[in-house]
């Protein structure tokens, strides 16, 4: 196998929850097929002020927007820094996702901060950023991304389910795949437990002991939403126009709106799985009661992912579109997103 069939690449990955940065180390091969390895990986929590001005910054002008985009560029090159040199690694470029701001494809926006040229700049290291971008410039939704991942790394599994702030999945199909956003999982899971000053409702224990309430959880089936053909994706921006603003999120005891809307999540993924493999990834699949309520309305036999994929899945596969934007090859593809043709997305910058 020549070089050129070989990568060595850190992946990064910042999900809406905001359960911190996921970096990680993965060897990817281009033999006949594309293979990979996970070497290690790390999730860096946030800071209290971290935490407070991700979640506030879509709400802050446009300079100070820019300079949190550069100061998280640093955050993110300054973390990258200890972990090559914790794991003495010998890294060809870094992938990174960032972390999203805005996310509005109908009215051609979508920021991820974290800026590229910062990163490699402090890094030293070549660096491939910006990756939704240009499906939206070409009429796409910019996401998901990860089902070219799905495709060429997860090809033994009909479904990729995703749980992470919002579940997204990636079905096999004619010899292709179709992706899309289902529904809201750890970014309402997580609010309503902070209402209890938790940070999470671990394993869905507070969930489990309140009672689902069936008129909230009728008109949360009801969104139209769900009823929209893919492609298709969510946002912070929708989660808090057709969620948060609705009556019962302020009167209901936390636990009885937590139930709710496991049963809500239960129903909205479980239909998708109609047979079949599912691979499970992301936070979510640490739920106990999450994964409890999607095996009662799924058909699927459930796999969840090992300790390393589980946690790191999403970095892995933003470290494999660098990998194909590096060979200048498709790695964001229309059926998927909507746009007008396939693209080879994302942005290359090199140390300056």
């Amino acid at each position: 196998m020549n070089k050129f069939n070989k990568y060595t690449v850190i992946g990064v990955m910042s999900g809406t929850s905001l359960d911190g940065i996921d970096i990680c180390k993965c060897h990817f091969y281009k033999h006949k097929n594309w293979t990979y390895r996970i070497e290690n990986g790390v999730t860096i929590k946030y800071s209290k002020k971290w935490n407070k001005t991700l979640n506030s910054l879509h709400s802050r002008d446009e300079k100070f927007i820019n300079e949190i985009n550069i100061e998280y560029g640093e955050l993110i090159g300054n973390e990258i820094n200890k972990f090559i040199k914790d794991n003495n690694s010998d890294i060809d470029f870094i992938a990174s996702h960032g972390h999203t701001i805005f996310h509005q494809p109908e009215k051609k926006m979508t920021l991820q901060i974290g800026d590229g040229q910062t990163i490699a700049n402090t890094t030293n290291l070549k660096t491939i950023s910006n990756f939704r971008k240009l499906d939206v410039e070409l009429n796409g939704q910019g996401a998901p991304l990860v089902p070219i991942g799905d495709l060429f790394l997860f090809s033994e599994y009909k479904y990729c389910l995703n749980l992470g702030g919002f579940s997204n999945i990636s079905i096999k199909k004619d010899n292709g795949i179709i992706a899309y956003d289902i529904c809201p999982v750890n970014i309402i899971l997580n609010y309503l437990s902070k209402k209890i000053n938790l940070d999470y409702d671990k394993e869905g224990k507070i969930g489990k002991s309140g009672s689902v309430n069936l008129d909230l959880l009728q008109r949360l089936n009801q969104i139209d939403y769900y009823k929209k053909p893919y492609p298709k994706s969510l946002s912070r921006e929708w989660l808090e126009n057709e969620i948060l603003k609705l009556d019962e999120i302020k009167y209901l005891k936390t636990e009885d709106l937590l139930a709710t809307f496991y049963e809500h999540i239960g129903v909205q993924i479980g239909e998708k799985l109609k047979d079949n493999l599912v691979y499970i990834s992301g936070g979510g699949a640490k739920n106990k009661y999450l994964i409890n309520r999607i095996k009662k309305y799924s058909k699927s036999k459930i796999i969840i992912a090992d300790q390393l994929n589980l946690d790191y899945k999403e970095a892995i596969i933003f470290g494999f579109l660098g990998v194909l934007k590096n060979r200048n090859e498709i790695n964001c593809l229309k059926d998927v997103t909507g746009a007008d043709r396939d693209s080879s997305s994302g942005e290359i910058h090199y140390p300056k």
